[in-house]
């Protein structure tokens, strides 16, 4: 990769330009501190309608939102760059990062706020309805899929408390028991007394008609559905981990492996010095929201330790 520059400072370097990357680099514009996200263009919630569950944003678009948080940034003097993040180095008591478009960048701090990526169950077809018939929480697309027929997709222990949560929203919920492992005797019987009716696959594919989602298909026939609830695998976006000297680590539940992310402490402090993380690159789980209320402690946390570098530089100056 070629840098067609020299580095530019800047206070602050945000890497990912989703909710929290967002949220973190206005708290920090907000504190005139000059900063710059580098926005890769691949949010998590990109395939979904709306987003949900976020305090007067129901049903916003995701491109909308974001917009309108670039928009918030760039009034109070904040940067996007449209450019994924390609390698880093550390200089002293700076950090080096390199896009992939050539420009380079020299940060007094980083926040690391790429995001995750969804890794589905391998059948065929589900990705083709990853985000409108085919779900994975009841908080941001479980009312859309009220009342109709959800088929849970057993891949791991946790169906049985995702069918709990959907059987909240529909009365027409069908287990699909993908993975004969992860549903023992007493899961089983569980559900059925619970009035949820359990099949055995595993799935093989999906079943459509006119393009809509009808079904999915098992040796045993085809299982109806207007939705599919998954269990997904969350995996952090990596960029710049490597170069930084810091590494993904498993979410382990009963053995199996829910996601892999950034460990920090509750702020978002690393374990290497001025490397900050915020959002689904630390948090897997989270939603919208969360993603964006972590974004703006992470900032406000970032911008306190810059105000502690500055007053210590000034009295060391005397």
């Amino acid at each position: 990769m070629t840098t067609t520059s020299a580095p530019l400072p800047v206070d602050v370097l945000v890497v990912g330009g989703g909710a929290a990357g967002l949220s973190a680099a206005t708290v920090l514009a907000r504190s005139r501190r000059s900063v710059v996200v580098l926005d890769a263009g691949e949010p998590r919630n990109a395939p979904a309608g709306g987003v949900h569950a976020f305090l007067g944003h129901d049903g916003v678009p995701p491109p909308e939102l974001l917009a309108r948080g670039r928009a918030e940034l760039e009034a109070y003097g904040g940067r996007v760059v449209a450019s994924a993040a390609g390698s880093a180095r550390r200089e002293d008591d700076r950090l080096v990062v390199t896009a992939s478009d050539g420009s380079a960048w020299t940060a007094r701090h980083l926040v690391l706020a790429g995001g995750a990526v969804d890794v589905l169950p391998d059948v065929p077809g589900l990705h083709r309805h990853w985000g409108t018939a085919v779900v994975h929480c009841p908080y941001c697309h479980g009312w859309e899929v009220r009342d109709r027929r959800v088929v849970v997709l057993a891949t791991t222990p946790k169906a049985v408390h995702q069918a709990g949560l959907f059987g909240q929203l529909t009365a027409d919920l069908t287990v699909l028991v993908h993975e004969p492992s992860v549903l023992d005797a007493a899961a089983r019987e569980r559900l059925v007394r619970l009035g949820v009716a359990v099949v055995d696959g595993p799935a093989t594919g999906v079943v459509e008609c006119d393009g809509a989602l009808v079904g999915l298909e098992t040796p045993g026939g085809v299982v109806r559905a207007d939705a599919v609830a998954v269990q997904t695998r969350v995996e952090a976006r990596d960029a710049l981990l490597d170069d930084l000297g810091l590494a993904l680590v498993d979410l382990e539940m009963q053995g199996q492996v829910l996601a892999r992310h950034v460990a920090a402490d509750p702020v978002g402090r690393t374990s290497v010095p001025r490397v900050w993380v915020a959002g689904n690159v630390t948090e897997p789980m989270g939603q919208v929201v969360m993603a964006a209320a972590a974004g703006t402690r992470t900032g406000a946390m970032v911008n306190a330790e810059l105000v502690t570098e500055d007053q210590e530089r000034r009295l060391a100056d005397g």
